[in-house]
């Protein structure tokens, strides 16, 4: 299950306004205002589509791609200033302890969802600091995003957070997402 990583010669895609069905971009940013997170990492940000989004709202933001390929789009397309891209895993972020208030995935969390990863989330975001993820629901028909065996259910994705110390505030399933918000340990 997991670990399936967007093709980055469909980059172009990542821009439709469509996806919003999915997540919007309110849904996003509401938990970071409510966190006053200041410094956030997008995991997964490709072509910067959420990012965007999320910049006006904090001071700054690491748009973590493991893809350079997308981060080249993100250039060619306009990069707002206080974005500042990162090539890494989201296994192995380049962050101090502590570093990040807050941090988001759209759509991504089944490309590196693990134990380990998580340990590392809650290592880089301070405690009480949050993370939104919003994914593609093990649960759907997969009709849209990944293949269903390549996903996570909502179920699955919080007892995940909650093993490696996150608070889970919320969790929301949809008809082929998933949403949940959780505090850093």
């Amino acid at each position: 299950m997991g670990f399936h990583t967007f093709d980055a010669d469909q980059a172009e895609g990542l821009e439709r306004p469509g996806r919003y069905r999915w997540v919007s971009a309110e849904e996003l940013i509401g938990p970071l205002v409510e966190a006053d997170a200041a410094v956030v990492a997008d995991l997964g940000s490709g072509t910067g589509f959420y990012t965007d989004d999320v910049a006006p709202n904090v001071e700054t933001v690491y748009g973590v791609d493991v893809q350079s390929e997308m981060h080249e789009y993100y250039r060619e397309k306009g990069v707002p200033e206080n974005v500042e891209l990162v090539a890494s895993d989201v296994s192995d972020l380049p962050f101090d302890d502590d570093e990040l208030d807050g941090a988001v995935s759209t759509m991504t969390y089944h490309e590196f969802a693990s134990d380990a990863t998580l340990a590392e989330l809650a290592r880089v975001v301070r405690s009480g600091g949050v993370v939104v993820t919003f994914d593609w629901s093990g649960d759907g028909s997969g009709d849209h995003g990944p293949p269903v065996d390549e996903r996570f259910s909502p179920a699955e994705a919080t007892a995940a957070f909650e093993a490696a110390g996150f608070e889970v505030v919320s969790t929301a399933g949809r008809t082929e997402t998933f949403g949940v918000v959780a505090r850093a340990p």
